[in-house]
């Protein structure tokens, strides 16, 4: 099956076409074979270059390197999130362990931004979780309760004073985590293409078509050429399944969001000149919204079980009406045709909200399934199971493997009729969020 994405991101129409994209035309040995070029090949790569530069490392990626999830997102670095199921009272220890490898993550991207000198808009400001609803006052306290317990500072904000921050007066609740980063993720995902090591070949519009281990090698099968590893790494996080890894462990879920162009002046006036924000729902299947450094409105407001390898333009254009709707509902002063970019992305997501990172076997590793929260995690998890394939440990690795394992799935159709079912209910009590 060809992967197909639309090229209609917002974060990357706003960056120079890459023009050096080499695909792979014949047959190669490696000591490493990473499948999948966002946060986690790369970091992967990067790591593995660091332990021991003399080892053959290789790449590739069914699309553009970072074109996928990892530059589609709303660019959330989290710290703290809250429509994950652990805020229940008998899953607090969990949660403590899912905020310590955010934590880590952050830690992560940090370090890399800072060695690297990357641009990418980092913006420490904070996010909010934010509902239209003052009946999820009962939600917001709640979580607030467990942030102070685990020693996030927090406030809870209510219409006024929100109104002020956001330049809307849609939302009446709010729980702002003062621990959240914004950022441009086309743009640091980019800097990750751009600072891979000379000697890790990347290989980009080439799609695994199979794999099979036979003895102590893994032999991979593309459309015109073969890659012989002794090692492999699977990194493409929505795209797991398909590649029969771990596959009754994870699933996708497709998204869509929109942008617009910049604000003008009296426009950014109007809605009270605030500084750069981002919104997360409280209620599951609300909409994500963002004012971005350069004063463009981000939304996402939709999510469904769809196939993961496309979304056409007749579908796409059809969740923009849901984007506009959003945007009118918080800014009814603003003009109805601001909307330059629309696209699709893929997440991954698990039953319980757990990540995979996994030795398969002691050729065969995994990491991905990040529940939409793969900025800081991936490039986290990268490293460390790069750490891991080469048989070394880390205390970031013990962190990681204290965390809840991902519930086995149901098998289908049972899977997909239980997604759906979960989603139109989730949608039903959101609908006044979207």
């Amino acid at each position: 099956m060809n992967l197909i994405n639309d090229n209609g991101c917002g974060w990357l129409n706003q960056l120079p076409k890459r023009i050096n994209i080499k695909t792979l035309n014949k047959d190669l040995l490696s000591d490493y074979l990473i499948i999948g070029a966002g946060y986690t090949g790369l970091s992967t790569a990067r790591k593995l270059y660091e332990i021991d530069n003399k080892k053959k490392i290789i790449i590739v990626d069914a699309q553009i390197a970072g074109e996928g999830g990892s530059s589609r997102n709303s660019g959330y670095l989290v710290d703290t999130t809250l429509n994950d199921g652990f805020t229940s009272n008998k899953d607090i220890d969990a949660y403590k362990k899912k905020v310590k490898i955010y934590d880590l993550g952050i830690k992560a991207v940090k370090k890399y931004i800072k060695e690297h000198q990357v641009d990418c808009d980092w913006n420490e400001c904070g996010k909010y979780f934010a509902s239209s609803k003052l009946e999820d006052e009962t939600i917001a306290k709640f979580f607030s309760n467990l942030l102070n317990d685990l020693n996030y500072e927090n406030k809870i904000l209510y219409k006024n004073e929100l109104e002020k921050k956001l330049g809307t007066s849609f939302y009446n609740i709010a729980v702002y985590t003062k621990g959240g980063i914004l950022l441009n993720p086309a743009k640091l995902i980019r800097s990750m293409v751009d600072t891979l090591p000379e000697n890790v070949d990347l290989f980009e519009n080439t799609q695994l078509l199979s794999w099979k281990k036979i003895n102590d090698k893994i032999i991979c099968q593309f459309k015109n050429s073969q890659i012989q590893s002794k090692k492999i790494i699977f990194c493409t996080n929505g795209f797991l399944r398909s590649l029969n890894i771990k596959k009754n462990y994870s699933f996708p879920i497709t998204l869509t969001a929109s942008m617009t162009r910049p604000l003008n002046d009296q426009e950014f006036k109007s809605i009270g000149s605030p500084n750069e924000w981002g919104v997360l729902p409280i209620r599951p299947m609300g909409a994500t919204i963002r004012l971005t450094k350069d004063k463009r409105i981000l939304i996402r407001n939709t999510a469904e079980v769809k196939n993961p390898n496309l979304m056409d333009s007749i579908t796409l254009s059809r969740r923009v009406e849901l984007h506009k709707l959003g945007i009118k509902k918080r800014f009814p002063n603003l003009a109805a045709d601001l909307i330059q970019h629309s696209w699709s992305g893929v997440v991954c997501r698990s039953a319980n909200s757990s990540q995979i990172f996994e030795r398969i076997d002691d050729k065969i590793f995994a990491a991905g399934c990040y529940n939409g929260s793969g900025i800081g995690v991936g490039t986290l998890f990268g490293e460390q199971i790069a750490l891991m394939s080469s048989n070394q440990q880390s205390e970031e690795i013990s962190i990681i493997e204290e965390r809840k394992k991902p519930n086995r799935l149901p098998p289908q159709p049972f899977l997909n009729i239980g997604i759906y079912t979960r989603l139109a209910y989730e949608r039903i009590k959101a609908k006044s969020e979207i």
